[in-house]
């Protein structure tokens, strides 16, 4: 991964912990750098994020002070996307949200163009969204 893809990752990164991105822009911003997915480990707090060639970049993200619940809501997973979509929380409270519903993690895969919610035992959610462009 090169310099300029490195710092449009910490950016997006950093943006988005800072709620002064979305999560669209966050998409067009990537996938104009050349990124063809990432990963959020909630659980670590980070970001990794993956060129087609393999190449990728860690980035530390904010901590948060939430526990996961143990058992994995599909239902709840899918409501903190909806409200977070439609603007009514901001990204810290829809992490929150989402590992409140057992989430520990997700792979947004820019190529795909769906994003997949996770649990402890990989029970999980798939959320498609539209090409950003």
């Amino acid at each position: 991964m090169d310099a300029q893809a490195k710092a449009v990752v910490r950016e997006c990164t950093t943006g988005s912990d800072e709620e002064r991105v979305t999560f669209p822009e966050v998409a067009m911003k990537l996938m104009a750098a050349g990124i063809e997915r990432y990963h959020a480990d909630l659980t670590r707090a980070e970001k990794t994020y993956y060129m087609p060639d393999g190449s990728s970049e860690v980035v530390p993200t904010l901590p948060l002070a939430a526990e996961t619940a143990t058992d994995f809501s599909t239902a709840g997973v899918e409501a903190a996307v909806r409200a977070i979509q439609a603007r009514t929380i901001g990204y810290k409270t829809f992490c929150e949200r989402i590992m409140a519903a057992g989430c520990i993690g997700y792979v947004v895969s820019l190529a795909g163009r769906r994003a997949v919610y996770y649990g402890r035992t990989a029970d999980s959610y798939v959320e498609p969204f539209p090409g950003a462009r």
